[in-house]
């Protein structure tokens, strides 16, 4: 373990050298405290828009969500650039993106990002760039990696992790962490974007670095596998942050952590406690609190506050809340699981809630879908929407 910090740390110093060359050229300017309004863009969208068309389509389609978005008062996308360990821009290190043409490695005609933030600009709305850091895919399909996709030639060792929940990068592993650092600094010393984030993908598979943490055992061995883990996530998102303020103190990094704290400890190995009483981990901590008023076992207006009452340094909260409930039973609600489906205005209720939150900085819709394709809108869509406007019309006066 202890070469595994050496190594980030000689890592990150070579790379902050690096930054604080080209950073000679960026403009240092104070974060804003403006309000943020986001919706996050998916790779299921890109799934949705844009296989098997032309491209002049999927700039027309593009042109259209941001027309939808900037139509709401919306001012940020969450727009996931890598989500699979490939890239939906021109990337050096990763391929492009299989959820762009249905074969990873084909070039999909254009630098989607770049596209993006062009015609973001153009409508008032920052670009926020997500990364899923240790995912490869979703089945364990090895057939469908890439040559040149740097997972690769990472197969068939400790690196790597192939099981039924998919294909995973060890989060124990240098070269993982290697690859996400260097794909952090790709990302913010070639596009204008806003910062760099993170959602809650960190230990999705609870066997894989065990043979790490045995290795670790042998010289320090009154540390559990928790604390081990947690340790591990720490030293990585870090070093991220440090990467992002060495080369433009401007840039945001923010993590999308689950909502149910004790998830994060159990499942996912997210110190959140320690990134909201330390400096120098996150800019923003956008917990998913995907749960209603009258949610049995996390109701939202505790959850939230639980997770605001957590900041004891300069982190900014930024919720991430449920549109893709609207209107649907919630079945992990237990006795408020018809609360979706027999009210329209949680959304707008749970802006104004949140707006009172010391810390407050913002909110985010998860996912663009949901509110703008009529394939998954349901009957409350279009009330919970009209009366989220009202929710933001009156935070704006």
């Amino acid at each position: 373990m202890k070469k595994l910090f050496v190594f980030i740390l000689i890592f990150v110093i070579f790379l902050a050298g690096v930054a604080k060359v080209s950073s000679s050229k960026v403009k240092e300017v104070t974060i804003k405290e403006t309000e943020i309004r986001g919706i996050y863009i998916s790779y299921l969208e890109y799934l949705t828009y844009f296989q098997g068309n032309a491209l002049n389509i999927n700039k027309s389609y593009i042109n259209k969500m941001l027309d939808n978005i900037s139509s709401l008062n919306f001012n940020t996308i969450f727009l996931q650039v890598s989500p699979f360990s490939d890239a939906i821009y021109n990337s050096k290190i990763f391929p492009y993106s299989i959820t762009l043409t249905g074969t990873e490695g084909k070039n999909p005609g254009m630098d989607y990002l770049d596209y993006f933030i062009r015609e973001s600009k153009k409508r008032g709305i920052d670009v926020h760039a997500w990364i899923n850091p240790y995912r490869i895919s979703t089945s364990n399909d090895i057939s469908k990696i890439s040559k040149n996709n740097p997972a690769y030639a990472l197969l068939n060792t400790k690196d790597i992790k192939v099981s039924n929940e998919g294909i995973y990068y060890n989060p124990a592993s240098p070269k993982a962490i290697d690859l996400i650092i260097k794909q952090v600094y790709e990302l913010i010393s070639n596009y204008d974007i806003k910062g760099i984030h993170f959602d809650d993908y960190f230990y999705v598979d609870q066997e894989i670095d065990k043979d790490n943490y045995l290795k670790y055992m042998e010289n320090n061995p009154n540390i559990t596998l928790a604390d081990y883990r947690l340790n591990i996530v720490n030293t990585m998102i870090k070093s991220v942050y440090k990467v992002i303020h060495d080369y433009n103190d401007n840039l945001i990094f923010s993590i999308a952590p689950d909502g149910n704290l004790e998830n994060n400890y159990t499942y996912h190995f997210a110190d959140v406690k320690t990134w909201l009483s330390s400096d120098n981990y996150v800019d923003i901590i956008m917990p998913q609190v995907y749960y209603g008023f009258d949610n049995q076992y996390k109701p939202f207006i505790e959850t939230i506050s639980n997770w605001n009452s957590l900041i004891k340094n300069k982190t900014k909260i930024i919720p991430v809340l449920a549109f893709y409930k609207v209107g649907s039973v919630d079945n992990q609600a237990g006795s408020g699981n018809l609360e979706w489906t027999l009210n329209n205005n949680i959304i707008g209720r749970q802006i104004n809630y949140v707006k009172t939150l010391n810390n407050y900085q913002g909110f985010t819709l998860f996912r663009y879908d949901f509110l703008f394709n009529e394939n998954l809108n349901t009957s409350k869509t279009k009330d919970e929407i009209n009366n989220m406007k009202l929710s933001m019309k009156q935070s704006s006066n």
